[in-house]
């Protein structure tokens, strides 16, 4: 059974059409500008691509696993094929197991509700919070945070240490970003795998900002679990991925108790109920599961793959290389860095502006020039304190006539990212910084917003 879907067009190049892409927004100073979304590393405009083949698929909707009927039966032939489309994507073993989940965030909640009774976790404090926080929820669960390295050496030795000193030496788990959502830096999640596997533990990879960028291969990288979430794949819905080894989930209580995870619910002779659950990845998909979420990302899978990640990871080189350049030229600007200018990075960049503070900033380009960047601590707040020097907690007022840095700047950007939109972006910081903002701003309810 299949539904129609949108021939794939081989001969299209880069930027990839996105939803938005002409849009227009109007700017405080008058007139209007076709809108530049530079926060991909939040959530990526969804694939025209992707759009079409939901839409295709829409008249066709009907429920999964649980129904006698042809549309029924289609929309599971459908989910179950986009789960094996996304372990292609991914490159994983025979053996492993796709779960669809809600996103990364969930992917990684519910990988530390499986985690075996006793088990030691190694996570650095530079992981975004959806890697950082989900393993202390367990009172079983030991857990160790380790100190930002300053160079992919360094992440490897003191991985290895930590590892090597762990008592009792028991299960264990290592949460590793692959790109970091702050300064778009690769991490050397190979090595770390080796290092983890030589010391008896196990890995998982949030490849959240990795996947839209760069092929990821579960196989090549030794991984045992891959997290990511569609919105950053250029997919809506609110879907997600976990991916990888299926003992540990297959040992643990279901993540969520509900139909579809049982095979069988039978009243006991106690009065209470005996449940068989299921031990595939059904056990952890209990509900109606997202069909429509889990085929968004099988499109993007799709798409991406056709559209060639070679030819996708250059452009992106190039547009990586043109901001730094530009940024450059302002000696103002200062790029965030946990292992140095010349580490190797996806379209993610994070940097302040001497006497703005960030949110100002950020507002302006909005307002004045119709570019979309984020300012804050995006979810990675010890990470964001260290590389501005030990800031404070409190955030900064928006107006603060030193600039009181204690948020960041970023900008982020992808395959769907027109090469105009990254040129405005640089010219735009250069003319705020020489001449100032045009308008002024003020914070309604902890947004910095024109006066």
């Amino acid at each position: 059974m299949s539904v129609p879907t949108l021939a794939a067009d081989r001969s299209v190049c880069p930027p990839l059409p996105v939803l938005g892409r002409d849009v227009r927004v109007p700017l405080v100073t008058g007139g209007e500008v076709t809108y530049a979304a530079l926060d991909y590393a939040a959530s990526a405009p969804a694939l025209q691509r992707v759009w079409d083949d939901v839409a295709a698929y829409a008249p066709y909707y009907g429920s999964v696993h649980r129904g006698a009927g042809y549309l029924s039966q289609l929309s599971t032939d459908l989910f179950e094929n986009s789960r094996a489309e996304v372990a292609a994507f991914l490159g994983c073993r025979p053996d492993d197991q796709v779960v669809f989940t809600r996103s990364t965030t969930d992917s990684l909640n519910l990988l530390a509700a499986a985690l075996p009774a006793g088990c030691r976790v190694f996570v650095f404090e530079t992981e975004h919070h959806a890697a950082l926080l989900p393993w202390e929820r367990r009172a079983d669960v030991t857990v160790t945070y380790l100190d930002a390295p300053r160079s992919p050496r360094e992440a490897v030795e003191t991985l290895e240490r930590a590892l090597a000193d762990r008592e009792p030496y028991g299960p264990a788990l290592v949460c590793v970003t692959a790109a970091s959502n702050v300064t778009g830096e690769l991490w050397p999640v190979r090595e770390l795998a080796a290092a983890a596997h030589a010391h008896g533990a196990r890995i998982v990879v949030d490849a959240a900002q990795l996947a839209p960028h760069h092929p990821v291969d579960v196989a090549e990288l030794d991984a045992d679990w891959i997290a990511f979430s569609g919105h950053k794949l250029y997919a809506p819905f609110g879907a997600g991925v976990l991916a990888g080894r299926p003992d540990w989930l297959q040992g643990a209580a279901p993540y969520l108790a509900g139909g579809g995870a049982t095979r069988q619910v039978a009243r006991g002779a106690d009065g209470g109920v005996r449940v068989d659950w299921h031990d595939t990845v059904a056990r952890h998909e209990a509900g109606s599961p997202n069909v429509i979420g889990a085929y968004a990302i099988a499109s993007a899978c799709k798409a991406l793959t056709e559209a060639g990640f070679e030819t996708l990871v250059e452009r992106e080189r190039r547009l990586i290389e043109a901001v730094r350049a530009g940024l450059a030229e302002v000696p103002e600007v200062r790029v965030l860095s946990l292992f140095g200018d010349d580490a190797p990075r996806v379209g993610v960049l994070a940097f302040t502006v001497d006497g703005w503070n960030s949110s100002h900033f950020a507002a302006a380009l909005s307002a004045e020039y119709g570019i979309g960047v984020r300012d804050g601590l995006f979810c990675a707040h010890p990470l964001v304190r260290l590389l501005l020097g030990g800031a404070p907690d409190a955030p900064g007022e928006c107006g603060a006539p030193d600039g009181g840095n204690l948020n960041a700047i970023r900008v982020s950007f992808g395959a769907g990212t027109p090469d105009e939109h990254v040129a405005r972006f640089v010219s735009a910081v250069r003319e705020l910084v020489r001449d100032g903002a045009r308008w002024s701003y003020r914070t309604v309810g902890g947004r910095c917003v024109p006066a």
